[in-house]
């Protein structure tokens, strides 16, 4: 069973930093494509950062240089990294893993783990 475990988030003052980790078990997950979303109050889930297996980063227009994804296969484990925080990223963070196409598999999701920046 493939399994993602969030963790980092929590309440932060803004201008503050913090690094999400996101652990994976249960996969090869050198061979996941992953994926920060973020899901705010009244919003839609959106796409913030992706990470390849090659290690190719991509981030999401609005966030592009406040966010910083990385992974580290050794330890099965993405991480997001954001500096500089404002109230507008409070939301709830997940954690998103695709595996290849042709393992015929559905994406997984973290549980999500909620960021609150104070003003």
């Amino acid at each position: 069973q493939v399994q993602l475990v969030e963790s980092g988030g929590g309440l932060v003052q803004a201008g503050g930093s913090l690094r999400l980790s996101c652990a994976a078990s249960g996969t090869i997950f050198r061979l996941m494509v992953m994926k920060w979303y973020r899901q705010a109050q009244g919003r839609q889930r959106e796409l913030v950062a992706t990470i390849t297996i090659g290690g190719t980063t991509t981030y999401t227009d609005s966030v592009k240089g406040r966010f910083t994804i990385s992974r580290d296969n050794a330890k099965n484990t993405v991480y997001l990294q954001r500096n500089s925080l404002n109230p507008e990223d409070t939301a709830v963070y997940y954690c998103h893993a695709q595996p290849p196409p042709t393992w015929g598999q559905s994406d997984y999701w973290g549980q999500g783990t909620q960021v609150t920046v104070s003003s």
